[in-house]
């Protein structure tokens, strides 16, 4: 995986103020792409998230929503995520990934090459982006995953 710390070209946040990756070295990070229309996202890796967003220490493991829109763009604007993600529930911070001019593919989701919706991408203390999870993974696999990340040593200051 790239060995660069992971940043988020972003348009706005919801639910949080912005954002400096740089301010969670030292935690993992999970970080779940999605879009409103999509049904895995619905279904399968939005209650995930929220599931880890519940059982983790926030001073362990941060969780952000990417809100990473491919297709649809009239319908999926700000204000429609705000009601989406209060109709759901979502509390976690989320990010609505920069669209690129020209282009349907935003821009975290192109740089990091993410296949679709749901991705879930694990970044360890380091702020390095360790596993890129498409579709739909098991608790039980993510869970050990998050696992070997809190195991590895924080980064020195």
């Amino acid at each position: 995986m790239d060995q660069e710390p992971v940043t988020l070209d972003v348009e706005t946040w919801v639910n949080s103020d912005p954002i400096d990756m740089s301010e969670l070295r030292g935690r993992v990070v999970v970080i779940e792409a999605f879009q409103m229309l999509c049904p895995g996202c619905v279904s399968h890796g939005l209650p995930q998230a929220r599931r880890i967003w519940q059982t983790f220490k926030r001073s362990d493991v941060v969780v952000i929503g990417l809100h990473t829109v491919f297709e649809h763009h009239d319908v999926m604007g700000p204000e429609a995520l705000r009601v989406f993600l209060s109709e759901y529930r979502i509390s976690f911070p989320v990010a609505v990934d920069r669209p690129v001019e020209g282009r349907s593919i935003p821009s975290t989701m192109g740089r990091y090459q993410l296949q679709g919706t749901p991705s879930l991408m694990l970044i360890d203390r380091a702020g390095r982006l360790r596993h890129v999870l498409f579709g739909s993974s098991d608790d039980l696999v993510v869970g050990v995953r998050i696992g070997e990340l809190l195991s590895e040593e924080a980064p020195v200051s």
